[in-house]
């Protein structure tokens, strides 16, 4: 796809964009916005935008878009009380790094959590070899294996959580690129680069953190 084939597609992308759609996108924004501040209104404005999404992957019958939102959904609404609650120690949950062995864990959990998602694609779309014999669902399986673990590091203040949507991004703007939804794509653009400067900013509020405390 050439650049005047892409900026076309992106422009009529936008005419076809409802309403409400708009509203769910410019809410995602702002929802990796304030994560990347560390506010919690990344999680009210999460919450809004990806109900959204259900009634309109619902209305459209993209049940499984509208089972995966639904999960962000209950994973920002526990994020939401992790941020707003102390620890067991009766502290605020602060941003912390993982372990390596918490690193590998998570790794292993990614790694399940794709193999299922791969699996249920091949379950529901076995009738479907346009979309199977290409290499769709293999990024799909893994866009969202990664993104529901970035849900949940992200829900525990853990700086690899913008490591996890860093990823996530950059295979997800030219997935949608190629699947004609170009303004998708450009959301995605700027999620990847929000994500990056999420990632600078919570690692250089943790690196202050920890020579706070040592000094």
């Amino acid at each position: 796809m050439i650049f005047p084939d892409i900026f076309q597609t992106f422009w009529q992308n936008v005419l076809d964009t409802t309403y409400l759609e708009v509203i769910a996108v410019l809410l995602g924004i702002a929802s990796v916005w304030y994560a990347r501040m560390e506010n919690i209104l990344v999680y009210p404005t999460g919450i809004i935008s990806t109900v959204i999404y259900v009634f309109i992957c619902f209305s459209a019958q993209l049940y499984a878009d509208a089972g995966i939102n639904f999960y962000y959904t209950a994973a920002s609404l526990y994020g939401w009380y992790a941020w707003t609650h102390n620890t067991g120690d009766d502290k605020p949950l602060e941003i912390t790094v993982n372990t390596k062995r918490q690193q590998w864990l998570w790794i292993a959990v990614t790694a399940v959590a794709y193999g299922l998602i791969f699996l249920t694609l091949w379950i529901f779309k076995k009738d479907d070899p346009d979309y199977m014999n290409s290499y769709l669902p293999y990024t799909d399986s893994f866009t969202t294996a990664v993104a529901l673990v970035a849900m949940i590091l992200m829900a525990r203040k853990k700086v690899e959580n913008w490591i996890y949507w860093i990823i996530t991004d950059i295979v997800a703007v030219p997935l949608y690129v190629y699947k004609g939804l170009v303004f998708t794509g450009f959301q995605y653009f700027v999620f990847l680069v929000l994500a990056i400067l999420g990632l600078i900013e919570w690692r250089r509020k943790y690196k202050l953190r920890v020579a706070e405390a040592g000094a």
